[in-house]
């Protein structure tokens, strides 16, 4: 029986990927390196800041100095550039309170302060996220606290991803996954957009 719905933040709760260019080519000028490329957008959108930081700047003679500005620098200006996926939220509310509802996400120190100016914060039973961890997605440490947290097993649960390390993440942690408008991952489900999730929900549940 179904009793846990989690989702991935990125992609999935939120069209962050313009918040994620302006951020990280934020880093990018500050260090005079060229900015993001297509396949570098793909990357820093599924991967924690640190994987990011690490992959950007490759071969670079201070990595420290980027880190620590990465650290340093101040999420807040771009949280409005994150667009909330349409319906989501009348979803959310469907879920309340027959499903747990967790979020998995490899943001790090954003993660709360976006759900606080998006007004989502409520709409979580339980939270985890990269700093939360001692491995990121795809790990599945993170699912595996979920899972214990609510005291269910894997097959009680699903997952909404939308990329390659949440397909690798939900098979890692043995939980069904169901991809958020991607037909191209490696899927049990997908979910093209949040208005016809409660007749998935419903299927899910015969």
């Amino acid at each position: 029986m179904l009793k846990l719905i989690a989702f991935d933040c990125d992609g999935v709760l939120f069209d962050s990927r313009q918040a994620n260019i302006a951020f990280y080519n934020a880093i990018l000028d500050h260090f005079h390196q060229p900015r993001l490329t297509s396949a570098a957008v793909d990357f820093v959108h599924m991967h924690t800041v640190f994987e990011s930081v690490e992959y950007l700047f490759q071969g670079y003679h201070d990595l420290n100095a980027v880190r620590q500005y990465a650290r340093s620098l101040d999420y807040h200006p771009f949280i409005p550039m994150m667009v909330e996926e349409p319906h989501l939220r009348e979803f959310l509310e469907f879920l309340r309170p027959t499903f747990a509802r967790a979020l998995a996400t490899n943001r790090s120190t954003t993660t709360r302060a976006v759900l606080e100016y998006h007004r989502l914060s409520d709409h979580f039973d339980l939270v985890v996220s990269a700093i939360d961890v001692s491995r990121p997605k795809p790990d599945p440490e993170a699912f595996r606290r979920i899972l214990d947290h609510f005291g269910l097993e894997p097959g009680q649960a699903i997952y909404i991803g939308d990329s390659l390390v949440d397909e690798a993440f939900a098979k890692n942690a043995g939980v069904p996954l169901v991809a958020y408008r991607n037909r191209e991952l490696n899927a049990d489900y997908y979910l093209d957009s949040f208005a016809a999730a409660p007749a998935m929900i419903a299927e899910l549940m015969k």
